[in-house]
Parts: structure tokens; sequence; C-alpha cells
């Protein structure tokens, strides 16, 4: 292991007298049938399949871990359809298809600096052709239907200004930098920072190359406009079949810094940049998808609401705005990733249900219908001439890419195989599921995981593992880091307590206006049920989590002392502090009936910290430094009242992060080993004595 050398300053010195006297935590042991964290290092997963217009074959993102720069890359592959002539392409990501099938536009790394979108024509001899040499990254790449264009959205930077009359410095002087200055309520975010004003907009450039042209302007975005879920890089847009107009989602009805989950869609004229809008009821309406013959508009949304989460629906309506029809009533789960099959005859998507993630289509005649079953999960589905490419994982295989027939879905056909060599000979664990009730009878769903050569006759350690949100779904994917536990010799239980995402809107809205609430209720069930099963040892139990996790974590801690310590990651401690701290302070207000200035009696109820005087648990708190979802700060808060009260604590800055501790791979095989060195040295994790 190599340490970084940096200065010793008082505080590092202070630090290195703690982890001095503090046990070490070890590497894991070199058996190689076991899950250990370094073969995180050896994974690979593909994103994105699709599927060319004459359905031959299939171009999809391949992301590796870089060892050596500490981070993800992505490349373009290719396959054929029947499994053949799988080969790279070119260091990038997000191919799409040319209407010919002759050519892949794909975004890369170009010049002058970032990111920059490229064109490889298939049959040419040579290199892939940069198109754009912008300032600013674009993403959401459409081929126009004539193939002789390529669309794109790109932000277009409109800093704030305010200039003041400084006298000038004398001649050699350092002075300090000109403060950040804005006026909006949304100028930092998650893995970006501090953000400087700017709109999204479409642009067009022909395939020849040339200067980008701005198709859209003004203070609005191209893309969801709710600034506090998305990824301001995902835009949902089309062009109509005849290329004149594209079809677009944004929210251009106000100020976009105001907006708290409005958005629209909207028809653009691409001469003139004209803007209609084609949703008329207000709402979050998103995810325009447009039939192959240009006359039906697929999209998902719900009305304008006061619920803290609420399940889109599927609707159509005519290309014009009119008839708009709800479709998917009664299916109480969320679509994604809308897509046409090619003869316009059904749409498919995907959507969660009870913590797997299937394919689903609609049709005029036959309304929703589940296309694939079982313990998976499936993602971004691309439709071809009778096939469809989608992303496919299981509780023991990553992501990979498979070919399903609409008609024999339990015939799906895996074309790429990342990761067969990587895993030969590792002894995966299983994730078994079990239902169980809690309070209000509600049922639970949730799995065990248990490690690989499990015997029944030992006593084992148990770890409760809680996932963020709160509205979000644990599913039945491949996941490295439960692998590594249950190699450890963890007995990992994971759940779906009430307020997550896959079991429908009454379940999802179950901890409105009571979060923390009847979701710790759930985590207690469950932890019941898995103790009266056998083979837990009740005085090796831990618990953690990050985010919404890391707020039910610190939670349970002041609620019970039954764990024998925890690890608390990137948590809300304070939600007074929080709704000034965080990227996303729309969220946290709607948690709460009346603003904290009118009635804070629920927002401290709630904040852990205000029950901190309970805990006795030895917690470990885990954050990155550069946290805007979860700011460090609410950490420190937590951190700061342990150590006041004697509480056995340790703290953890991750260096380079921002919300999670895993997104660099050295600092996700770290946050495996802080954890399990953790509750080693509180509940003396060795191997499971006999009963």
């Amino acid at each position: 292991m190599v340490l970084d050398v940096r200065p010793i300053t008082g505080a590092a010195l202070a630090l290195l007298m703690l982890f001095c006297a503090a046990p070490r935590v070890h590497a894991e042991d070199t058996d190689k049938s076991r899950f250990t964290v370094g073969r995180y290092l050896d994974l690979q997963s593909a994103r994105a399949p699709q599927v060319s217009p004459d359905g031959t074959q299939i171009v999809y993102t391949r992301l590796m871990v870089d060892k050596q720069a500490d981070n993800l890359q992505s490349a373009v592959w290719i396959v054929g359809a029947d499994g053949q002539h799988h080969r790279f392409l070119a260091k990038g990501s997000d191919p799409v298809w040319s209407p010919d099938s002759k050519s892949i536009a794909y975004l890369a790394e170009g010049q002058p600096k970032g990111t920059q979108v490229f064109v490889l024509h298939l049959a040419v001899p040579g290199p892939a052709t940069q198109l754009t040499w912008g300032a600013e990254a674009p993403s959401n790449l459409r081929w126009s239907p004539d193939g002789r264009q390529i669309g794109f959205t790109m932000e277009v930077p409109s800093p704030e200004k305010w200039s003041v009359d400084l006298p000038a410095a004398p001649e050699g002087a350092k002075w300090a930098s000109t403060p950040l200055y804005t006026e909006r309520l949304h100028y930092r975010r998650d893995t970006f920072g501090y953000t400087e004003q700017g709109w999204r907009h479409l642009f067009l450039v022909g395939v020849d190359g040339g200067t980008p042209r701005q198709v859209t302007s003004g203070d609005w975005n191209v893309g969801e406009s709710d600034f506090e879920y998305i990824n301001i890089n995902t835009a949902v847009w089309d062009f109509t079949p005849d290329g004149r107009f594209a079809i677009v989602e944004g929210y251009k009805e106000g100020n976009p810094d105001r907006d708290d989950r409005e958005c629209y869609i909207y028809s653009v004229d691409l001469a003139t940049g004209a803007v209609k809008r084609l949703t008329t009821a207000a709402g979050g309406w998103t995810r325009p998808t447009l039939s192959p013959d240009g006359k039906t508009i697929a999209y998902i949304g719900f009305p304008k609401n006061e619920d803290s989460r609420r399940v889109a629906d599927l609707w159509t309506m005519w290309a014009d705005g009119s008839n708009a029809t709800l479709r998917s009533a009664g299916f109480d789960r969320e679509p994604e990733g809308l897509v046409w099959a090619p003869d316009g005859s059904a749409l498919y998507f995907t959507a969660e249900d009870k913590g797997s993630v299937h394919l689903y289509s609609w049709s005029p005649h036959g309304g929703v219908r589940q296309v694939t079953s079982g313990a998976e999960v499936v993602l971004t589905p691309s439709v071809g001439r009778g096939t469809i490419a989608a992303i496919r994982s299981d509780f023991r295989s990553p992501k990979e890419v498979v070919l399903i027939n609409p008609r024999r879905s339990d015939a799906a056909q895996q074309l790429t195989h990342l990761n067969d060599e990587a895993l030969r000979g590792i002894n995966l664990s299983k994730a078994e599921e079990i239902w169980f009730d809690s309070s209000g009878g509600a049922r639970i769903q949730g799995w065990i995981v248990k490690p690989p050569n499990f015997d029944p006759s030992h006593h084992y350690p148990l770890l409760l593992e809680i996932h963020g949100g709160p509205h979000g779904m644990y599913n039945v994917g491949f996941d490295p880091s439960f692998q590594n536990f249950a190699a450890n010799g963890y007995v990992l239980l994971f759940i779906n307590p009430r307020g997550s995402t896959g079991y429908g809107n009454a379940f999802t809205n179950a901890i409105a206006k009571h979060y923390p609430g009847v979701d710790y209720d759930d985590l207690m069930a469950g932890v019941d049920t898995v103790v009266k099963q056998g083979a837990i040892d009740e005085a090796r139990m831990f618990v953690s989590g990050c985010s919404g996790g890391g707020v039910l974590s610190s939670w349970v801690i002041g609620q019970t002392n039954r764990f024998a310590a925890a690890a608390v990651r990137c948590p809300v401690t304070d939600w007074i502090s929080f709704a000034g701290e965080t990227d996303i302070p729309y969220f946290t207000y709607r948690f709460f009936k009346k603003p904290f200035w009118e009635d804070p009696t629920d927002w401290l109820a709630e904040s852990t910290l205000m029950h901190v005087g309970n805990v006795k648990t030895p917690t470990l708190l885990m954050t990155g430094v550069l946290d805007r979802r979860t700011p460090f700060a609410q950490t420190e808060e937590y951190y700061a009242a342990l150590k006041y009260r004697g509480v056995p604590s340790a703290l953890l800055r991750f260096d380079g992060e921002y919300h999670g501790t895993g997104r660099k791979p050295s600092n996700w095989m770290r946050t495996q080993l802080y954890m399990m060195g953790w509750f080693n040295r509180y509940g003396n994790t060795g191997a499971p004595p006999p009963r």
C-alpha cells in the first residue's frame, strides 16, 4: 500500500496520532475464490446499446477502470446482431446510428479541450472526424432523418456580472480574486461544484463539419427543467420524420431557477427557432418520443401536485398536442427509456417493480404488457427489426448486452461476455428474497446475502445496508460491494422500506411529511426477521448507508443500541442547516408541513442530530469533501456532537469525492476496507465461531 506523502499540519498530526493508536485497516487475504476489493478493478460493464436501423449491428459504450488515472474510462464497441465481429471502434461514449446504418456519431475528448462530437464512417478507411470544436460540452446526439445533420444540446453561458469601481492594485501587489457573485437559488450542483449561469439549447451541425448553428435561445433549458433531480447533460428530444421540427422537453413558462418539478413538451421549428408548447395541463411532462410515422408523441408525467415523489404515468398525444390520453391507468409504475418499434406497432419501456427492472410494451389494442420476468434488471432498450437490444444484469452477473425477442423473452441472447474471465473461479453469493410484515400492515421486500460457504451451524455478523434517495430502490442487479461483504464473512441484509420506488405511489409517499418515519419500522422488522432464522450473532450486528441511507443509519443508532457499530456515510443530520447548504433546497422544504421559520417542530424532531444524546453505538462517519448534495458540514455537526458526548467515533474526509465515497475506484476500495475495519474493531468479526 502506497500512502500519500504531504506536509503534516497540526490537524494532520492529530489524525496521525489517532490512527497510530487505532487498529490498522488490513487488506483482505488473497484467497483466489473470494471477491476481494481488488477484483473490482477488473470488472467492466456495458451501457446504452443501440441497434442499427437495418437491424444487423449493435454499438454500445463499454466502461472499465483506469487503474493509473483512478477513474472510469469509456469506449465505443460494435458487435453483429449474430454475436460475430465484436471489436473496438473508438475511445468515447454514447454512440448513435445514422439513418442508413453506415455511420455513427459519438462523444469523446477532442480539441481544443473537453467533450466534442465525432463521426465515424464504418465503410470508409481512416480515423473518425471531429465535428465540433467548442468550449462547452455537447450531449444528447440525434441524426436528422436525411442523415445530413446532427443535432445536440449544449450550454450557452450567460454569466452573472456585478462590476465595481475598484482602485488599481499597486504594481506587484497580489490582491484577492473577484468573489463569486450570484442571485440564483441553484448556484451549485453536486459533481460540478459552484456553477456559472447558462442555458442548455439545441444546436445543429452538418456531418461534413462546420460551425454549429444554435436553434433555440433565451433564458430556458432544452431538457427536463427540474434543477434538483436531473443530470444537466440529459435531455430527451427527437426530430420529426420530415426533419423540419424537433420535439423537446423543457420549461420556458417562468424563471427556471424557481421551478419546482414543472416541465412541458414543445415543438421547435428548426428553421426559425420558434417554439410552441404542446402539453397544456400544469405538471411535469417529460421524455417525449415520436412514433415512426410522426403522428403520435409518447411521454410520461403527472399533473402538478404536492406529493414528495409522484410516480409518472405513460401518456400519448397527437403531434400537434391534441388528444392527450393516459395509457397506463392501473399500472402504478414509472416508465423509463421509451422507444417505439420501427413499424410503430408498439412502444417499449422499462419500469422498476419489486426489486427488479423489467421490459414492458404498450400498444393501442393490447395496453401495457410485461415482456421480461424473473429476478433481473433490464435497462436502456433499443428496438430494431424484430429484436431488442438492452442491458441486463442479475445478482451474480454484471451488466452485459443482450438481445431480446419480444415474442420469446425467455430466450434472450447474451452478446457480450465482458466479465467471464474476471469472475471465473470466483465464489459469488446469491440474494435470497424475503417478505415480512411491518407496522400498519405493510408488506416489505428484502434480500439476504450469505457468505459463499455459509454454514448454518455457525453464527455470523449481520450488516444492514440502507439505500439512499430516500425515493430509490435496491434491485437484484450485480453489486460488487455486497459481494465483497459476503466474501468477508458477513450476512448482508438489504431491503426496500416504505418510501422506496417500484411498489406504487402510495408506498413511495408513505414517508411524506414524516421522514424518517415508518421506514425505521420496516428496517427493524427486517432485522428481526433475519435474526429469527438463526445463524446471526446479535452481538455483532452493524448498520450502514449513504445519503438517504446516511439519514436512516444515523437515525437508527439514535433510536436503538442493538448494533455493535455503525458506518454513516454522506448523511443529512440537521434539516434546518441542510436546507441552506444543499443543492436541492426545494426537495428539502417539500418534506415538511411549514417552513422552519414558521414552525421548526418537525424539522427538529426528524433531524438525527436532535437524537444524538441517545447514541451509544461506535460510529464511523464518511463523506466526500466536495459533496454538494449532503455537504460535509452535515457530517461534521454529527461528529462533533458524538465526540462531545464521548461516543467512540471517527471521521473520514474523502478527497476528490462529490456525493458518495466511491466514484474513484481507490475510494470505493477504501470505503469497503474502512467499514470492515471499523466493524472488526467493535464487533470482533473474525471467522464466525461455532454455535
